[in-house]
């Protein structure tokens, strides 16, 4: 489609394309990384607190109690922390503010999807660096060489959507190899079993980390992200989002966001429950045949070789099981399902052999 009035840019993007949202009774939503438990309650109390006759006013335009509340946190100071309406909105000032140079950013092929899209929807010059055959990142392919080096480095630890992570000390061979590029590590799923990029930042000023709310902290639908870097970094994305939108946060997001950071017992029970509900997940799955990729997130990435990717996920939709499948050069082949409750999982593995059971 296309319409006379779309300014010439328009007509040469490709959208990023959101998990399916079905409204379907009784389904199995293992689609698009949700967390299967509800949020703290501190923070489902302080929302309703929030919803008052305070909303007629603006929102906090520099959002400092959560941006304090982050810093004590992550032992840093307000001013090396940033906060969007959700780590895409984050990651799209991030794109504009540090990654938009002449020398091209360096991401993998396979990786977070929204990326592409950013460097579209900017005009950055990207190189795709492939991933290892075992679906990894290796920091090598990230080191410049030959004369050539990156603009700028973007990936996600763990990765999206195989969930292999990268260790720590990786990550800082990128980061120490490259001082005149900015590394953003993109670590939405990094609660359920990756090592976090945060303690470099002190050390680097060339290292960006981004986090969401919506995985480990179960507010995917309350929208807040943030970024951990060096204050100078931090300013350039201020610049960025105070020339698009100076309150980003409206003041439910803000209250909630900072009581959910007052509730570590929760947050530690919910992510250590989706970690052994994966490995439960991964052993069964294993046990029906099929070749999973090592994973810290709160997905997995599996295939199996009697059974095409697209043909297994059409087949749990009859059953009412949503999954993820990408129609992708080397990946077409996979499922990356989301890490439901034990019952939402065993229902999964019932309705698997099931359909391999009665399968010609």
């Amino acid at each position: 489609m296309s319409n006379r009035y779309w300014s010439p840019l328009v007509r040469t993007l490709s959208p990023y394309v959101p998990g399916e949202q079905p409204k379907l009774d009784n389904l199995v939503k293992l689609n698009t990384n949700e967390n299967p438990y509800g949020p703290s309650p501190l923070a489902l109390a302080a929302i309703r607190d929030a919803a008052a006759d305070s909303l007629r006013l603006y929102p906090d335009p520099n959002a400092d109690l959560l941006r304090s509340a982050l810093a004590q946190r992550f032992g840093l100071t307000p001013a090396q922390v940033f906060v969007g309406n959700g780590s895409d909105e984050v990651l799209a000032h991030v794109f504009m503010a540090l990654l938009k140079h002449d020398l091209p950013l360096w991401m993998p092929d396979i990786s977070y999807s929204f990326y592409p899209t950013y460097c579209g929807l900017y005009g950055i010059a990207s190189r795709l660096i492939p991933l290892a055959d075992d679906f990894s990142i290796r920091a090598d392919d990230y080191l410049p060489r030959d004369g050539e080096r990156a603009g700028g480095i973007v990936f996600a630890n763990p990765n999206a959507p195989t969930g292999r992570p990268l260790p720590l000390a990786e990550v800082e061979r990128i980061v120490a190899g490259n001082p005149d590029a900015v590394v953003v590590i993109d670590e939405a799923y990094v609660d359920f079993g990756g090592e976090s990029a945060v303690t470099l930042i002190d050390r680097y000023p060339n290292v960006l980390v981004v986090h969401t709310y919506s995985k480990s902290r179960s507010l995917a639908g309350l929208r807040v992200g943030y970024a951990l870097g060096d204050a100078g970094l931090i300013e350039g994305i201020e610049r960025i989002k105070n020339s698009f939108n100076s309150y980003p946060l409206d003041r439910l997001a803000l209250a909630g966001a900072v009581a959910s950071l007052q509730d570590e017992t929760h947050f530690q029970s919910c992510c250590q429950r989706i970690i052994a509900s994966r490995e439960r997940l991964v052993a069964g799955l294993k046990a029906l045949g099929f070749e999973v990729l090592p994973s810290a997130a709160n997905f997995i990435f599996a295939r199996h070789a009697d059974h095409e990717g697209a043909e297994l996920a059409a087949a749990l939709r009859t059953r009412a099981i949503i999954v993820r499948q990408f129609q992708k050069p080397r990946i077409h082949a996979f499922l990356r399902i989301s890490i439901g409750t034990d019952a939402q999982c065993e229902t999964l593995l019932a309705a698997l052999r099931e359909i391999m059971d009665t399968r010609p």
